[in-house]
């Protein structure tokens, strides 16, 4: 039972409307996040009016056709509805943050073991020195070995704190700002048309890129362009297809209300053949006069002057197509009142008195317009899907097959179709229906059932005038990109608001949806959740042993291996994932749902939850229908909890919010819908096409450059730093440092940090063209082959090598041997470990690079410098003399470097450093696993993939048939318009004459309430 909570109000305005309203009281629920339903009661003046969804407004509704209208707040703050819809804001981070986060930790965990255990070790020598050395107690009265070995655990521990990345995070941001600014600056994603340019707001991202598994998107105004064409139309069986291609810009030009049709007809018609328009203008086909009436009369479309101009204000922008189209075929939409319309009809202007409004809704996929014409003629004029119009036809004739072919030829474009009827109603049937229809209007309980009834009485035999096809236009590359992105692996959702006729067509006109697929609707969803419920309680520890287990015996002709999209509309989402949704209990799985919730426990809702997501996520595509924002965030949150997947989110509008945020990585488009996902999103494109190179191109760079970044900046801290560990074994393991202390300030800095911020900022392993020529190349970001524990460890098993060749060949050469300047003293070879370990990182790091640019090239070159320069500088004998203290290697690496024998070492600890990964590359070479590069030439010279075709061949005779229906406007409009509450009074007004402006900006429909 729904909980209420009371509120009373009074008017605050001031003066006699304060007195003429008075006070009043509003009884309703209490805050929750229903975006579609709502119950409460109004009290006033003594009476008790009822209040629904129709009589509220939610964020994003526009008032129109009113100078003034008086309201009152339900919910405010953090009780309306897009509050309670807006999950909560978490910061992102991506899935190598997190890596490197644990990676840290454990390093330094590492650190203090190796400074205790070399600690340990200091105070066992200690005690050995001391008993072997007994002469020199004297040195160590004051000092036990416990004592020594506390001092040199902290000793150590500062010594090697240097290992600790802590400058690796400084650098990694930078990385990341630098490639945020390549995806601003990449102009292959700008958008010259509306001067957009791709954006990233977040610049801490990008390596998650190329990452993404799942991207849930929204439909309208994302895959779609938001705008309705008038393409083709059959009339009483003459198909009239379109000629051209630009037909919104061409029905959305503004014209002057002094204009008429004859003079409209002048301008090039791009979307009917001038056949149509000759034989409307001849006016001698009764059924094409009364198809073109229909498109005037059956709508919810409001007209209103501005400037001397006709402006159109749709509820849907199908509705917007259909009345443009009547209009330049000389039927013009000119006035609406309470109760009647006005058109104009080949120049002469005609008043119909509305008698009853039949709203269209989800279940009845149809709406209908009762009304009488001048003549005093009573007619019913009716448009919705073909299969509810053409199982209400009076007769089946030659022109209605016509149409049914007509209607496969529309769908195999996958247009938007709709059917056309009309029909004559008496005053005897209109009388006692009406009367009926009046007394149902008024009730107060089962109001809906009963009205739904009447239509389906006064919807009957019905006669069929034609068909139309609305093309809702695909942002351009939509398919293409589709399909790169299955190919990389990548699984795409769509999370939309539409009814599910009209997803399911973009489905299949985007390529998400195939002909070759299984669809799984929720007769199909029902019998495999129950069967695996039945069946066991534990889930398989796969999705395709699930869907093995459980499809197969329900399906028999099901596979493994078959491809299999699902369909699920939101109602049923509700019970499945158990939401806040509070909806009616119909059908087979919902009852069933319901029985196990109350029966089952929360670990046993979850069972469910996970048994529908793996179902979900063994389908190549899932497309979910009638979802509110919420619903969206909660299919994204349910995938990364029981998948453990890395999430893309995609939209345009306020409704797509919360999933953008609640998604790894949040895409706005740039649309008709305003900036709210924009400003909420991580990543901001002007069209989906661009989303292909976002991941493809720059989320494969980006997660390419930060691996190896991490790479090379650990091998390089554990190549040159580690010998300070060997050195210890060798010093009495008295934490004495083996590089001079400028060399460690500055190792990190100038020495080492530019060849590797390099490889993190220009790195690539292919080109851009061939990344997207290539899109299986993504995959191995996917599976973190790049970095990842395994890699860590061999990155400091590589490391620690490189630190033990460079610290132990010098040892072994400065053991025994001097040289005619080296005398093998200590300050010699510490520079000799230096630039042996130096110089080994540099040649790695050139190895590891396969796209050198001149920048490169410039920051290996700066290394070197630096190294020279900073050596000269910190050991020259005039800083020693202005302070010994700081500079302790007065020409040590001019003595050494200068010396063939400290050369011949350097050369010699180079070469051995070098060998493992030459000897690495010649092997893989020899064993036949081919790189990157040989794959792509593998690839390339098999016979290439057919190209996009966008056509679907789906037999309406078949049993999943698409009823491809042109409506998208929710269910109220015809209420609003019968109470005349959405109408401005017109009696000061004259009438305008005749045709129908565009203004600019161009016609805009209604939006649907954004949460």
């Amino acid at each position: 039972m729904t909980s209420v909570v009371t509120k009373v109000t009074e008017t605050s305005t001031a003066g006699p409307v304060k007195s003429s309203l008075g006070r009043g009281r509003v009884t309703c629920e209490e805050p929750n996040s229903r975006m579609h339903s709502f119950t409460g009661t109004l009290e006033w003046r003594g009476e008790s009016f009822s209040l629904d969804s129709e009589r509220i407004l939610l964020r994003g509704c526009r008032l129109r056709n009113t100078d003034l209208c008086y309201g009152l707040v339900l919910y405010a703050g953090f009780d309306s509805k897009i509050m309670r819809n807006c999950g909560k804001i978490q910061r992102k981070k991506t899935k190598l943050d997190r890596l490197m986060d644990r990676l840290v930790i454990m390093i330094f965990l590492g650190l203090l073991l190796t400074s205790l255990c070399l600690a340990v070790a200091s105070g066992f020598w200690a005690k050995t020195f001391q008993e072997d050395h007994s002469y020199l107690s004297a040195l160590y009265q004051h000092t036990t070995p416990a004592q020594q070995a506390f001092f040199s655990f902290w000793g150590f521990t500062i010594l090697l704190s240097i290992i600790i990345p802590m400058s690796m995070y400084i650098t990694f941001e930078f990385v990341y700002l630098v490639n945020s600014f390549f995806i601003n600056w990449d102009l292959e994603m700008y958008y010259p048309v509306k001067d957009i340019p791709a954006q990233a707001r977040s610049t801490s991202l990008n390596d998650q890129l190329g990452q993404i598994e799942y991207i849930f998107s929204d439909k309208t105004g994302t895959l779609t362009q938001n705008v309705m064409t008038f393409k083709k139309c059959c009339i009483n069986g003459t198909i009239y297809a379109a000629s051209g291609a630009d037909t919104a810009q061409e029905n959305k030009q503004p014209l002057g209300l002094g204009l008429n049709w004859r003079q409209q007809e002048e301008k090039k018609l791009d979307f009917c053949k001038v056949t149509l328009l000759e034989a409307a203008q001849q006016d001698t086909d009764p059924v094409l006069r009364e198809f073109l009436r229909l498109l005037a009369l059956c709508h919810t479309v409001m007209v209103e002057e501005k400037g001397g101009q006709l402006v159109y204000q749709a509820a849907s922008p199908d509705e917007e197509a259909l009345v443009l189209a009547a209009r330049d075929l000389g039927y013009v939409f000119l006035a609406r009142t309470q109760d009647t319309i006005t058109i104009s009809e080949l120049g002469v202007k005609r008043t119909y008195k509305v008698l009853a409004m039949l709203d269209f809704s989800s279940d009845r996929r149809r709406m209908s317009v009762l009304v009488r014409d001048p003549q005093g003629r009573i007619r019913l004029y009716t448009k919705g899907a073909d299969t509810v119009i053409l199982e209400r036809l009076q007769r089946r004739g030659p022109s209605e097959s016509f149409t049914e072919m007509a209607l496969d030829h529309f769908a195999q474009e996958t247009l938007r179709t709709l059917c056309l009827a009309s029909k004559e109603v008496s005053e005897a049937e209109y009388s006692s229906w009406s009367r009926r229809h009046h007394q149902a209007s008024v009730r107060l309980r089962d109001r809906a059932p009963q009205l739904h009834r009447l239509y389906e009485e006064m919807e009957q035999d019905l006669q069929l005038l034609g068909a139309t096809a609305i093309e809702d236009k695909l942002q351009d590359g939509v398919p293409e990109t589709i399909q790169l992105l299955k190919l990389g692996n990548i699984k795409v959702w769509v999370l939309t608001g539409d009814k599910q006729e009209t997803a399911v067509n973009i489905g299949y006109a985007c390529k998400l949806l195939t002909d070759d697929m299984e669809i799984l609707e929720e007769r199909e969803i029902s019998d495999i959740l129950k069967a695996y419920w039945v069946s066991n309680n534990n889930l398989s520890s796969s999705g395709e042993a699930f869907c093995s287990s459980n499809l197969s015996p329900q399906r028999p002709e099901a596979s493994r291996h078959k491809k299999r999209a699902l369909i699920i509309s939101g109602d049923l989402l509700d019970k499945i994932l158990q939401t806040e949704e509070v909806l009616k209990e119909q059908g087979r799985l919902r009852r069933w749902l319901a029985a196990c919730r109350a029966t089952g426990s929360q670990e046993q809702g979850s069972l469910v939850e996970k048994a529908f997501v793996d179902l979900a996520t063994s389908c190549q595509a899932v497309i979910c229908c009638r979802v509110t924002p919420k619903q969206k965030a909660l299919i994204v949150q349910l995938v990364k909890k029981h998948k453990n997947v890395t999430t893309l989110a995609i939209g345009d509008g306020a409704n797509d919010v919360n999933m953008i945020k609640t998604a790894d990585i949040g895409v706005g488009i740039s649309g008709l819908e305003g900036m709210q996902a924009v400003q909420c999103s991580d990543y901001a494109l002007a069209q989906f096409c661009f989303l292909q190179r976002l991941l493809l191109v720059h989320g494969r760079w980006g997660y390419l450059r930060v691996c190896k970044f991490l790479c090379c900046f650990f091998y390089k801290t554990f190549a040159g730093l580690m010998a300070q560990v060997w050195f210890a074994f060798h010093s009495g393991f008295t934490a004495q440092p083996l590089y001079e202390g400028w060399f460690l300030a500055l190792y990190n800095i100038f020495y080492t940090a530019y060849p590797v911020l390099s490889v993190g900022l220009l790195e690539q392993d292919v080109s851009a063209k061939k990344s997207l020529e290539f899109p299986e190349l993504y995959v191995i970001g996917q599976q973190d082959q790049l970095f990842n524990y395994r890699v860590f460890g061999v990155t400091f098993l590589h490391g620690a090598s490189t630190s033990l060749a460079s610290f132990y060949i010098a040892l072994w050469a400065f053991q025994d041997h001097v040289g005619s300047k080296a005398v093998g003293d200590y300050e010699s070879f510490a520079v000799t470990v230096a630039t042996s370990a130096l110089l080994s990182v540099l040649v790695e790091i050139i190895l590891d690079t396969k796209f050198w640019t001149v920048l490169s090239f410039l920051m290996v070159t700066a290394s070197l410098l630096f190294f020279c320069l900073f050596s000269f500088l910190t050991q020259s004998a005039d800083a020693f003399r202005l302070a010994p203290a700081v500079f302790r290697f007065p020409d040590a690496s001019r003595n050494a470097l200068t010396d063939p024998y400290v050369l011949l070492v350097v050369l010699l600890s180079l070469v051995v450093n070098t060998i493992p990964s030459l000897t690495i590359q010649l092997y893989h070479s020899m064993a036949g696993k081919a790189t990157i590069q040989q794959k792509i030439c593998l690839k390339a010279r098999r016979a290439p993939e057919p190209s996009v075709e966008l056509r679907a061949h789906m037999p309406r005779g078949s049993a999943r048939r698409r009823s491809s229906y042109a409506f998208s406007h929710q269910e109220g409009y015809a209420g609003l318009i019968t109470r005349g509450q959405s109408l401005r009074s017109r009696a000061a007004r004259s009438t305008p004459q005749l045709l129908h402006p565009a203004t600019a900006p161009p016609v805009r429909p209604l939006p649907a309430p954004s949460p």
